[in-house]
């Protein structure tokens, strides 16, 4: 048969029947989210589920997570032990089920699990799939048990390898490099965000997590270890560590007697966002859900009955909304669910209507004792909220004000963009650039065909500390908004962003490569992450890498981000090169701004993304709020990985 016929032969044999393992290796994206970055990080996290699901069953207390030496992961925990006798059904040993077939576990039967989290069921044989090498130990009965597997397959029948006196189970595991091709490493401030995550949503479990690649002078590995004894109460202590409480206490209620278990923190401070945070069985909703809906219904109807009974709305001309109630608000609510169904467009927003009632009413029932127990904590609740509603009004006339300047009201672009010619957003970017000389210099290098610069001039608004009307008021924040084209939203309801609107699908800061430079970064980045929060979301927002150095001899020139990279580029042309200090984007001229910075060939471009929403927040907080201890601290323990100009 030739060729030809061969691939015009559509018949039974081109349908490849890819039985689970095989399936996942093939589309681990449909598994995992993606095989990036975020994906490599999601393995551990369902490793670290199921011992989750072991200490929320009530047979763990101790967790430990380390990243080897190798780069492997091993997770191991003090509970029962993945089963190891004989599967009727499979003919194997029960481990060697859980292991490698799609779809087992013991998460399927609710009398071994009521809860849990991960991917109920699919979890650790899809790190086995995904997995160069990996290998089980099960510590239970008295013995320990053993068994390893290449890339999902079981290279032996499970083996009873000692005895012992501790239970549970340890596994380790090598993500398959052919897998995820773009980086195999681990980041340490990652997990431990989500193991300090875990620790909170699960009183009395204690987490240890050690990085062995890390020795410190004592020889000693970097290390960790979480353990909170008031959950979500220290929860919220340290979410607003870097904020100014109004009332004297944490408010919180923990749930757990009825079908669905509540459990709710919440204070409120001087800022001026919201900040709620959800969880489903430990898993963060950054997409919200009924439980959300049920927590703002409960809220807002105590507060609100409150309020006018108190008489302090008597002299408001206008009504109080529902955005009112939760200004300066940081909270956090997770609930338990046995059957979560999960919708939105990353499948983390709950869809399960009979948790909005229960949800509401302990909500509703807490915020009453407290009231009602803490009268001048009340009084100075209601006096937020009515400030909050007046500053409301401003911040919508000048909204208003924006909006009608804006591209989609018919009022043209901002003067000082210079736009690009490309009409589909999906092949334009923007530039916002630091300062009128560095915006010259970019329109002069930029391929004018899709690349559009926006100026700044000098730092915008802190938003972090400034009433939302402040904010759009701001005239550079107001070129933003209409520059994107998109719909003026609040912080609290990005979606009124209107991103179908988007002008360009990558809008780029490019700033210089200095202190200052970094500070405007920020500035744009705490803008964006409290009012456009989708926009990061959706991966629109990238961070320009401009060179740090050029070095130069004769003929011959290179560019240097680093340090190391200008010393290996002055070697390599024998020592003695002339090496320019970038101080600023304007020290370059057009064509070296776009040969390093702008040519899509050769630029490098960091796309920013929230792996958690708590420590984005927690961060912005601190690096941004009125609090300078934090910061100070923070900026003493990183000092070593900063760049500081004399």
């Amino acid at each position: 048969m030739s060729e030809e016929i061969k691939k015009n032969n559509y018949s039974a044999d081109s349908i490849q029947a890819l039985e689970g393992m095989e399936h996942v290796r093939m589309r681990p994206s449909m598994y995992i989210g993606d095989v990036g970055v975020r994906g490599l990080h999601h393995l551990v996290y369902e490793v670290v589920d199921n011992s989750i699901d072991e200490a929320m069953g009530g047979h763990c207390d101790t967790i430990g997570v380390a990243i080897n030496e190798d780069g492997s992961i091993t997770v191991e925990d003090n509970g029962r032990g993945i089963p190891v006798d004989l599967h009727k059904k499979e003919g194997v040993s029960a481990l060697e089920v859980v292991m490698t077939k799609i779809g087992a576990g013991g998460k399927f039967d609710k009398d071994s699990y009521k809860v849990s989290g991960g991917l109920h069921g699919v979890g650790v044989s899809v790190v086995n799939a995904l997995s160069v090498h990996m290998k089980s130990t099960v510590f239970r009965d008295g013995k320990i048990y053993e068994q390893e597997y290449e890339r999902g397959k079981s290279l032996y029948p499970v083996k009873q390898i000692g005895e012992t006196d501790k239970r549970g189970t340890r596994q380790t595991f090598y993500p398959d490099d052919t897998i995820f091709t773009q980086t195999t490493e681990f980041s340490y401030d990652t997990l431990s965000a989500r193991m300090r995550e875990l620790s909170f949503l699960n009183k009395g479990i204690t987490i240890t997590f050690t990085d062995k690649r890390e020795v410190d002078e004592k020889g000693e590995f970097k290390s960790e270890v979480f353990h909170s004894q008031e959950g979500l109460k220290e929860y919220i202590r340290y979410l607003d560590g870097n904020r100014e409480p109004i009332v004297s206490h944490v408010i919180s209620m923990d749930n757990d007697k009825g079908e669905i278990p509540v459990e709710v923190a919440l204070i409120y401070n001087t800022s001026y966002t919201e900040n709620i945070f959800s969880y489903v069985n430990n898993i963060n909703t950054h997409e919200g859900g009924t439980h959300l809906q049920g927590f703002r219904s409960g809220l807002t109807r105590t507060l609100k009955k409150y309020a006018d009974a108190s008489g302090l709305l008597d002299k408001l001309k206008f009504e109080i909304a529902g955005d009112d109630f939760r200004e300066g608000l940081t909270a956090i609510i997770s609930v338990k669910v046995s059957e979560p169904q999960f919708e939105g467009q990353t499948k983390t927003k709950l869809g399960n209507r009979e948790v909005v009632s229960p949800v509401s009413q302990a909500v509703g029932e807490m915020l009453e004792n407290y009231l009602e127990e803490n009268p001048n904590d009340a009084k100075i609740i209601i006096q937020k909220v009515i400030l909050a509603a007046q500053a409301r009004h401003a911040a919508k006339k000048a909204r208003e004000m924006v909006q009608r300047k804006t591209v989609m009201g018919g009022g043209g672009l901002p003067g000082k963009l210079s736009d690009c010619s490309e009409q589909d957003p999906a092949r334009c970017e923007v530039y916002l650039v630091e300062g009128d000389s560095a915006g010259g210099t970019a329109k002069q290098g930029r391929d004018r065909n899709f690349q559009a610069i926006l100026p700044l001039r000098g730092k915008i608004l802190n938003v972090e500390k400034a009433m939302h009307h402040k904010v759009f008021e701001n005239e550079e924040i107001r070129n933003i908004f209409t520059a994107l084209g998109v719909t003026v939203g609040t912080a609290e309801d990005s979606k009124a962003l209107n991103l179908e609107k988007l002008r360009y699908h990558k809008v780029i800061i490019m700033c210089d490569a200095d202190v200052d430079g970094s500070h405007i970064s920020t500035l744009i980045l705490t803008f964006f992450f409290r009012f456009m929060k989708e926009l990061i979301e959706e991966g629109h927002v990238y961070i320009a890498a401009p060179p740090l150095y050029l070095v130069k001899k004769g003929n011959k020139k290179e560019y240097a981000w680093n340090d190391v990279q200008r010393d290996q580029a002055n070697e390599r042309m024998g020592g003695s090169a002339n090496i320019q200090r970038y101080k600023g984007l304007g020290e370059m001229n057009a064509e070296q701004l776009w040969e390093t910075t702008m040519d899509p060939n050769f630029r490098t471009l960091r796309q920013v993304n929230i792996d958690s929403l708590a420590e984005a927040d927690q961060v912005f907080s601190m690096l941004m709020g009125d609090e300078v201890p934090p910061r100070r601290e923070f900026i003493e323990k990183n000092a070593v990985y900063a760049n500081i100009d004399a």
